[in-house]
């Protein structure tokens, strides 16, 4: 194997590639960076078990010389690239296992892991597949995946269920405390389809996927997802076990509304938060709408001090005054993925969720259990 490339579009594709390599593992293999040389492109590959990455390189002033295939610790290769100074750089596999690395005014061996060892990692493009926006599809993993559950007592909950039903595809992700959910339009139809997809996988995904007006294809199998983007595939595990009815949790009427400015709601509940008696991460915050529709945000730690913020709704307010007390990690978690300026805030009772929604968030809906309180 000989072959050189230039090492910024190098460093470029292996920063991809690193979001799946395994740091924790009993498979030391899946620690390395597995290259794989053809006579027109180079294949960097990577993978955790949990997701998998094969990104193809056939640019970048790339220029074969012998073909061939090698693992290489993913750490320090990485690290490598990154510090090499010069535009070109020349691999060559020797004997024993090393792999020569020539740049500039270096020159550095590295030894390889074991090819045998590595995982044979089938990466399978269906005929029939899913094509879904880059930025739609950031959106619905931007406004869903934040609310899975990061505790693996319920591994269902750790995924998004993605549902399809024609041209909608539905996104909805639950830990019991709270609910995300987002419904986008496809431009094409498809067959019914249910999965759940691990929230982690899908925001290493969505760190990959540009800004721009390209597709992603969805390619489904029983057990895996592969979503095909430019020349880069990223595959991930399905959860298995069946996700639960939230459609239910959502009420059907709602007493009372109030609209707010995004912002100013925003920093009063963080200002609200930072003197609750519990951490700050997740400090219980109290709403109480007065007579005359102000609405206060409130605070109080006996140890610490009392916060009382007045903030004053957009809108005439529908309903009655209501008291009402919340986790500011939650709400704030909501309210920051809406692209609206002005958010509503809608409740059923003092102990039942509500619903936050946004005026230009289309088919996007964020719900919250409250806290009981003394």
């Amino acid at each position: 194997m000989r072959f050189e490339i230039n090492k910024d579009k190098l460093l470029y594709h292996l920063l991809i590639a690193q979001k799946a390599l395994s740091n924790k593992t009993p498979n030391p293999a899946l620690q390395g960076v597995k290259l794989d040389v053809e006579a027109n492109a180079l294949a960097i590959t990577t993978s955790n078990s949990d997701i998998s990455i094969n990104i193809s390189v056939e640019d970048g002033g790339l220029d074969v010389e012998e073909k061939g295939s090698a693992l290489i610790p993913g750490k320090y290769f990485i690290e490598i690239v990154r510090k090499l100074d010069g535009q070109t750089i020349t691999f060559s596999k020797a004997e024993d296992n090393l792999l020569r690395i020539e740049a500039d005014h270096s020159d550095i061996t590295l030894n390889t892991l074991d090819l045998e060892d590595y995982p044979n990692i089938q990466f399978t493009k269906k005929d029939s597949f899913i094509k879904v926006n880059v930025r739609t599809l950031k959106t619905l993993i931007r406004q869903t995946a934040f609310a899975t559950s990061s505790i693996e007592n319920r591994p269902i909950l750790t995924g998004v269920n993605l549902t399809i039903d024609g041209d909608r595809l539905n996104g909805v992700a639950t830990d019991s405390y709270r609910l995300s959910q987002k419904t986008i339009s496809l431009e094409d139809t498809y067959d019914k389809m249910n999965v759940i997809i691990p929230g982690r996988s899908l925001e290493e995904l969505m760190r990959i996927l540009e800004d721009n007006q390209s597709d992603v294809e969805l390619h489904f199998d029983q057990s895996q997802v592969l979503f095909k983007y430019k020349n880069i595939l990223f595959q991930t595990r399905l959860l298995e076990g069946n996700y639960p009815e939230t459609s239910k949790l959502i009420p059907q009427e709602y007493p009372v509304q109030i609209k707010f400015n995004k912002e100013q709601l925003i920093t009063s509940i963080e200002r609200a938060s930072l003197l609750s008696s519990r951490d700050g991460q997740n400090a219980i915050v109290k709403l109480n709408m007065r007579q005359d529709d102000t609405v206060e945000i409130s605070s109080n730690s006996p140890e610490i001090g009392r916060v009382l913020e007045e903030v004053y709704p957009v809108d005439e307010v529908v309903g009655s005054p209501i008291k009402i007390a919340f986790s500011s990690k939650y709400f704030l978690e909501a309210l920051k993925v809406f692209n609206s300026s002005e958010v509503t805030v809608k409740f059923t009772g003092e102990i039942r969720p509500f619903v936050i929604e946004g005026e230009y968030d289309d088919d996007m809906l964020q719900l919250i259990l409250p806290v009981k309180t003394d």
